[in-house]
Formats: C-alpha cells, sequence, structure tokens
C-alpha cells in the first residue's frame, strides 16, 4: 500500500479513537512501533494536533477538536469555499474558535498551483462583502450553545426605553449585514422576539429548559404573523420601488409597474409602525404613503422634529 493512502487510513483512525498508542496503530495496520512513530511524526507536521503521554501507560491524544478526514473537492466548489469563508473574517466576533486567516491560510496551502494562480488573480475581483463592524458581541457561543441545548437564558438588553432584563429561550443565531442576530421566545410575551446580539449585557445560562418544536431554520422560514394587522398601501416611484426591492421585509410585496414606478398594498404589523415611519421617512418623495393615516402622521412628526431642529440650530448661530 502507498505511503499516502497508509496515512490517510492512519489518520481517519486516529480522528476516531482521540487516544492511542503505538502499538495499536502497529496492530490496526500491521507495522513496526518505529514505523508507525515516523508516520505520526509526518501527520503532526501536516497539522494533526498530537500530544504524547510519558509513562508505562503512556500513549498518544488527539488535542482539540477532531479533525476532518480528506475531502476532495474539485477545483470550482474549492474556490467557491474558500471565498464563501472569506466573508467571516468581516465579522467582529464568530460563535466558534476559528482563526479565519490561518484556517485560510491552511485551506490555501493544499491547493493545486493552477488552482492557487486561480485564487490570487480572482481575489482582486470577488468578494462576500459586508460591512465591517466594530461592535462587541461576547455572549454569542453561549446564546448558540443554549439553543442546542434548550436552555433558557437571562440578560439585560439595551432597548430604546434602556436596559432591561430578559428571559428568554434562544432559537439559534444569525448573521446578515454585518450584525449577529438572536430570535428567542419570551414567556412573557407568549412569541418569539428578535434581539441584536451586540445589545445583550450580562447574560447567564438558567437550569430552566423547554422543549420546542419551533427551530432557528423553521422560524426563519415562516411568514411572520402580524398581531395587530394593519393595512398598508404605498405609491413608489422608480427609486423608491428599488429602495424597497432592498429591504427583507418589503421586497416580496412591491409590485412594479410598466414604467418602473411601484406600489405596496399588503397587511402588516400595527406594532412596527415606528420602525417603519424611520424607514418610509428616508425615503422621502419617492414614496407616498396611502394609509395607514397613523403611519402618515409619525412620518409627519418626523419631518416637523427634523425641521424644528434645524431651525433651532440655525437660531442658536445667529445669536
Amino acid at each position: 500500500m502507498a505511503k499516502s493512502r497508509r496515512l490517510v487510513d492512519m489518520l481517519m483512525f486516529i480522528n476516531t479513537k482521540r487516544t492511542f498508542t503505538a502499538k495499536e496503530l502497529a496492530e490496526e495496520f500491521g507495522l513496526s512501533v518505529r514505523t508507525v512513530q515516523r508516520y505520526l511524526l509526518d501527520l503532526s507536521e501536516l497539522g494533526l494536533p498530537l500530544y504524547s503521554e510519558k509513562g508505562r501507560s503512556g500513549g498518544y491524544r488527539v488535542l482539540k477538536n477532531r479533525i476532518l478526514p480528506p475531502i476532495l473537492f474539485t477545483e470550482e466548489e474549492a474556490i467557491s469555499i474558500f471565498f464563501a469563508y472569506q466573508a467571516l473574517q468581516y465579522y467582529h466576533d464568530l460563535p466558534f474558535d476559528a482563526g479565519i486567516h490561518a484556517a485560510l491560510q491552511k485551506f490555501y496551502v493544499y491547493l493545486s498551483e493552477e488552482t492557487k494562480k486561480k485564487v490570487d488573480k480572482m481575489s482582486a475581483h470577488i468578494a462576500f462583502w459586508n460591512p465591517k463592524r466594530n461592535l462587541d458581541t461576547p455572549y454569542l457561543r453561549e446564546l448558540l450553545e443554549a439553543s442546542l441545548a434548550g436552555k433558557y437564558v437571562e440578560f439585560l438588553y439595551d432597548s430604546q426605553t434602556g436596559q432591561t432584563r430578559k428571559q428568554v429561550k434562544p432559537l439559534g443565531i444569525y448573521a446578515h449585514n454585518g450584525l449577529w442576530y438572536c430570535p428567542a421566545y419570551s414567556c412573557d410575551k407568549q412569541k418569539v422576539l428578535l434581539f441584536r446580539a451586540d445589545r445583550i449585557h450580562s447574560l447567564k445560562v438558567l437550569e430552566k429548559d423547554e422543549n420546542m418544536s419551533l427551530t432557528l431554520k423553521g422560524w426563519l422560514e415562516t411568514e411572520p404573523v402580524n398581531s395587530q394587522p394593519i393595512s398598508l398601501k404605498v405609491t413608489l416611484t422608480h427609486e423608491g420601488v428599488r429602495q424597497c426591492k432592498g429591504v427583507p421585509w418589503l421586497e416580496n410585496h412591491v409590485k412594479v409597474a410598466r414604467d418602473g414606478n411601484g406600489y405596496i398594498d399588503t397587511i402588516t404589523d400595527g406594532n412596527e409602525l415606528n420602525y417603519m415611519a424611520s424607514f418610509f421617512y428616508t425615503l422621502g418623495a419617492h414614496a407616498f404613503i396611502e394609509e395607514p393615516q397613523e403611519l402618515i402622521e409619525k412620518i409627519c412628526y418626523h419631518a416637523e422634529e427634523t425641521l424644528r431642529h434645524y431651525k433651532n440650530e440655525a437660531g442658536t448661530k445667529d445669536e
């Protein structure tokens, strides 16, 4: 058997055993103990994190996490994985211990020379980009582990009204637009609430647990339930259509006419009027709200507040 093939077989065997002796490997593969030790040295140089324990009952132990057995990728698969993994480097924190640059470098080393040249050339022309945020999100791992274990957590959360204490059951975490989010079930509200992970402080995992059929994937794929349904009707210019198409909660509700203008006619959640007012206010004349009236009033209030602010600033400078 070729040495390369024997190394692969030995690597897969070690990955299942975790702790072993050179004698066990020698018996398993029909080799001498000295040959096995040379093979282990080769595997260690390739990146297998081995720890040698001295003494009569000593042996070898694989450090840290289990390693993956060799996987054969096509050139296109390898390139797509390389660039997709690069997207993680834009996140300030991750829920797992992984050095992005070290992992990418390790992946890059084992690419063929031809593939390396292709990756080097493509690096200047493609990126899975996210806005680079410098917000600390120290509890990503705790949120993820609590969701996996079905545990509740308690934390302080920065909301519009200040810091409030929450007891919730996380469904998981997801990344979007450079930020981490955690949907979690609240017993008090009897529904799933969405939290920004960077606004979570002083988290602790509670002993309380509960089996729930709802998962993060299920929640993301479920249409939101409007607890206070109201009619939303908006006329949009071409630019208004473009802006609304780029917003996840609106893109499926935008109808486009032949001239490029459009409109929205749907049912939405009245509890989100403040958020909607802030969004449509930024569109200015590119969106005309027909209903609800309360949304129109909130947008007018935003405009009046802005006008009053700048008038006050102008008056202060005149004095």
